[in-house]
């Protein structure tokens, strides 16, 4: 059982502490929790990050993180999951955990009559942008590759991101987590190469005609969340 915790707008800074807190002292009782929030706008760059992503920050802060990937952004208007599981009593490993994460952004986009997609080679969750309605399944989706082939470079063509996924995984417990844009300030993005790719456009809900409030799709993504992640 998942413990669902709504906290509302936070500091980034206080969350990743917070975060690194709980995992650090977490035992083998420890209930898994999941936190949604929102938060004030930063940057955040992950480990692999590259200082020449971040193109011009202006008065948007910077935060140096330990999850994977490059730098994204965090505002207002974006719902912020963070699932805090002991994937060894979970009974799952990295990549489907990774998988159940993107399929609960994808449940819930449904809901709102949204269709996301996977992208071969690119964590987080993208929609077409002149079609994001229709049904028809992705050229660039992820397929069964030939054993010994390299992996597939990510091909954007057409695409906005509209989530994305940076976590970590310390003594088979998670931290960091996704990131679902509903209605913000999308101006940020373009002063990154998002998640580290030049050009890549970023979308929310609001963009494509979908007015929901934050409340609705944080309680979506939620429950999608807590159902997919339960062992």
């Amino acid at each position: 059982m998942i413990e669902l915790h709504h906290l509302g707008r936070v500091p980034y800074a206080d969350s990743y502490a917070a975060m690194q807190r709980l995992t650090a002292e977490r035992t083998a009782e420890t209930a898994d929790e999941l936190w949604i929030c929102e938060h004030d706008p930063v940057f955040t760059q992950g480990l692999a990050g590259k200082t020449d992503h971040i193109l011009a920050p202006g008065d948007i802060p910077i935060v140096a993180s330990n999850r994977g990937g490059q730098v994204t952004y965090h505002g207002p208007g974006q719902v912020v999951a963070y699932p805090l599981i002991d994937l060894q009593r979970a009974g799952y490993y990295v990549k489907e955990y990774v998988y159940r994460i993107e399929e609960a952004v994808l449940r819930t986009l449904a809901h709102f009559g949204v269709t996301g997609h996977r992208v071969a080679g690119a964590p987080g969750i993208y929609l077409r942008l002149q079609d994001p309605f229709g049904h028809a399944m992705l050229a660039q989706r992820p397929q069964l590759r030939q054993p010994g082939s390299s992996a597939p470079q990510p091909d954007f063509t057409g695409l906005g991101k509209i989530a994305a996924l940076g976590i970590k995984v310390s003594r088979h417990c998670t931290y960091h987590g996704v990131a679902l844009n509903v209605a913000m300030n999308l101006e940020p993005f373009e002063r990154i190469n998002p998640c580290g790719y030049a050009g890549l456009r970023t979308v929310d809900l609001s963009t494509i005609g979908v007015s929901i409030s934050w409340e609705e799709a944080a309680a979506v993504l939620g429950h999608q969340l807590a159902t997919r992640l339960s062992p």
